[in-house]
């Protein structure tokens, strides 16, 4: 679902798209995606859990188990996308794209513009489903682990050759560029608490 409106919950598996502003490579040109796993560094110092991911030059797919938190999923993600956009607004300053700093200027709306806010770096709304199942999580394990191996990209022969991702480490056990939980080993924590 794309959500526009808020998540009441605030713990469980959920399965999260965000995407670039009119899908602009901006992980790509910023080299930026070492700024996806600081904020993974930050959720899971928040004791919410990594159990997959890729990042692609224009959005990143991921499955976050949120263990129960005093802010809703909404608030969490939101925070998220605000740090990241922070960050990646620094970085096309120091490689002066004026450019497209003017196109993600030009696209923040008058009521976001009045709240100060400068840049529209992602899309105003984010992707997230509930992961209910073994065979829905590995449905979109196998989803995201493929995402770089198909369609325009074409970033890797195979998922596991692509290092923004977390292919590897289901594929061969071995951890790969940012350490993961396997989603297997959730089913002896409750994220309730």
């Amino acid at each position: 679902m794309t959500v526009r409106k808020a998540i009441a919950e605030r713990e469980g598996l959920y399965f999260i798209t965000i995407t670039c502003a009119r899908w602009l490579p901006l992980f790509q040109l910023t080299e930026g995606y070492d700024i996806v796993y600081t904020w993974f560094d930050y959720l899971k110092r928040n004791s919410h859990f990594i159990v997959g991911y890729v990042i692609m030059p224009n959005h990143f797919h991921c499955l976050i188990a949120f263990k129960n938190s005093s802010r809703k999923l909404n608030s969490v993600i939101g925070n998220g996308k605000r740090f990241m956009a922070y960050e990646l607004v620094k970085r096309l300053k120091e490689k002066k794209e004026d450019s497209i700093l003017t196109h993600l200027a030009s696209w923040v709306n008058d009521t976001d513009r009045k709240r100060g806010k400068i840049h529209e770096v992602f899309e105003p709304s984010f992707d997230a489903k509930e992961c209910y199942t073994d065979k829905f999580i590995e449905q979109k394990l196998n989803y995201i682990h493929e995402n770089p191996c198909r369609g325009k990209w074409l970033l890797a022969e195979t998922p596991n050759g692509y290092p923004h991702s977390s292919a590897a480490f289901y594929l061969t056990g071995i951890q790969g560029g940012y350490p993961i939980k396997n989603f297997m080993e959730l089913k002896d924590i409750d994220l309730t608490k």
